[in-house]
């Protein structure tokens, strides 16, 4: 049985004829009348009744019809497949990253790439991370690493590497260190220092913070953190970068910010396969179970 000849079944099936069924699927109608009955014998059953003006289908091949449709579909889904990797090898992927990034497994997981698919040209941008989810959407990079909080825009799919709350970082000996958590009317008489608009943990902290405003931005957690170190504000930044630095800092939640910071991967739902390429080396150094599922 060939795949063939299931075409030229299916087709018959469609048009209930063999001459529109044999220019349907540009052959001759001998040929697919010869197709046809080689299908018969070898399935020991007819397929069509011929005794009409037009063809019909026999019980046996009404019964046949919805497994040759099956077959024809899966025998697609694997060209699919293999023209999906024939592109990754021939393609271009543009990755974006958040200004001033140092997440070593995304490093890792690029020159991982780079080896693994060494015909696909690869481009990498920074740039702020609203700038970076809209280039995204735009078509203008096929994959970023972002820093964001709430929901995606519809389209926008996603694989977080770290979601943690927003928390306040305030110098050792700090009046406000007495306490395990601050009210935002703890915050209000004290300067604020954080990262520019657009950065996750800038978004999460406004969307709770009502008019309270962060008066000094800083390009970089690590900046921010040297700022609060020197004593010109409280820092708005992530819990797992507080605890990093420690040395220099507390961290302390904050009573009604409630959104989550996302640091992340982000791409068009309708991305290609480079990018499901680069998502799978990225699981892997980011310490993902390889088939997680993501959305």
């Amino acid at each position: 049985m060939e795949l063939r000849q299931l075409e030229y079944f299916v087709a018959v099936a469609a048009e209930s004829g063999f001459t529109t069924a044999a220019a349907r699927v540009r052959t001759t109608q001998p040929n697919i009348s010869a197709q046809i009955r080689g299908l018969e014998r070898e399935l020991g059953a007819r397929l069509f009744d011929r005794s009409g003006r037009r063809v019909t289908l026999t019980d046996a091949g009404r019964a046949a019809l919805p497994a040759a449709r099956d077959a024809l579909t899966a025998a697609e889904s694997v060209r699919q497949s293999v023209a999906e990797v024939n592109q990754v090898v021939r393609g271009h992927l543009s990755v974006g990253m958040v200004d001033g990034c140092t997440v070593r497994p995304l490093f890792a997981t690029l020159g991982l790439f780079r080896d693994r698919h060494p015909g696909v040209g690869l481009s990498l941008t920074e740039d702020a991370s609203d700038g970076l989810v809209a280039r995204v959407l735009r078509g203008e990079l096929d994959i970023a690493l972002a820093g964001y909080a709430g929901d995606l825009p519809a389209g926008v799919d996603e694989l977080p590497v770290v979601r943690e709350r927003v928390v306040a970082a305030i110098p050792r000996n700090h009046p406000l260190s007495s306490k395990k958590t601050l009210s935002l009317r703890d915050l209000r008489d004290h300067p604020l220092v954080g990262l520019p608009r657009g950065a996750g943990i800038r978004t999460a902290f406004d969307r709770g913070a009502g008019d309270i405003r962060i008066s000094l931005e800083a390009s970089s957690p690590d900046a921010v953190v040297e700022l609060v170190a020197s004593g010109l504000g409280i820092g708005v930044l992530s819990e797992s970068i507080v605890a990093d630095r420690a040395d220099a800092v507390a961290g302390r939640p904050i009573r009604g910010v409630n959104d989550q910071a996302s640091l992340g991967f982000v791409w068009r739902t309708s991305a290609g396969p480079a990018v499901h390429a680069f998502l799978a080396l990225a699981r892997r150094e980011f310490g993902f179970d390889v088939d997680q599922a993501v959305s």
